[in-house]
């Protein structure tokens, strides 16, 4: 089952969207609900009664709120205490791509829309949704455990362990190198080997700076090791880059 939410104060965008979508998912036999709003104060009223929603397409433009998509669209990320809902911005205009980047959209629509890209990127949607799916194992004494990537915020190296910090705030740990599960398993996942202690789950960065990273709850920093910066800057944009591919 996919969770979509549309918030665009033009009701006739707003059920044209809706329609695409439901053919689109129709026809690829997912399982999908679709919730529409014409207000971002509703949208945000909504998941802060505990709505969880996969995907949402944002209007930036609302003639009657104060509030524009952009500013919604951080209010959601704070309400979901995380960056794994994926935001598709709508607009009249393109001049808003670069006030999206700290956001990392999963694309940007230019209106009048075009349903040919509402399902490539409905299609970037699931590609990303697959890798976002898969475990992360590790081995605990005896038994072998696993972990979903998309609850996993980062991993700490420290006095021979390694502690894995959850979206839920437990954190698992276990006997072990960093560098080693990163050269098996990590790599191949949206993560960023960002310091020999620390590597960082794409989805739950928020700011990437010269010296640090900040996390999406705002409150956490990570370092990053000085004979990382250049790579890590590089992968992280790798990564926006196949992220918002068609934006």
């Amino acid at each position: 089952m996919i969770t979509v939410a549309i918030c665009d104060d033009e009701l006739n965008i707003g059920a044209e969207l809706e329609c695409a979508l439901s053919d689109i998912f129709t026809k690829l036999n997912i399982s999908h609900e679709i919730d529409v709003f014409s207000t971002g104060s509703a949208l945000c009223r909504n998941i802060e009664a505990g709505t969880h929603y996969d995907l949402i397409f944002l209007d930036i433009e609302f003639a009657k709120e104060k509030s524009n998509g952009v500013e919604i669209g951080r209010l959601v990320r704070d309400a979901q205490h995380n960056s794994a809902v994926s935001i598709v911005f709508i607009s009249w205009e393109k001049k808003y791509s670069m006030q999206l980047f700290e956001l990392r959209p999963l694309n940007f629509l230019a209106k009048p829309l075009e349903y040919e890209k509402i399902e490539r990127t409905v299609e970037t949607y699931l590609q990303i949704s697959e890798l976002f799916l898969e475990e992360f194992t590790y081995k605990k004494g005896h038994n072998t455990l696993k972990l979903q990537m998309r609850d996993i915020i980062y991993f700490e190296s420290r006095e021979r362990k390694i502690f894995i910090h959850l979206v839920d705030g437990r954190t698992e740990d276990f006997y072990g190198s960093l560098k080693k599960i990163y050269n098996e398993q990590l790599q191949k996942f949206d993560v960023l080997f960002i310091h020999a202690a620390y590597a960082v789950n794409y989805d739950y960065i928020a700011t990437i700076k010269y010296n640090q990273l900040l996390l999406a709850d705002h409150e956490t920093s990570l370092p990053i090791s000085p004979n990382r910066r250049r790579e890590v800057r590089e992968n992280y944009f790798t990564i926006m880059k196949k992220r918002r591919a068609g934006f």
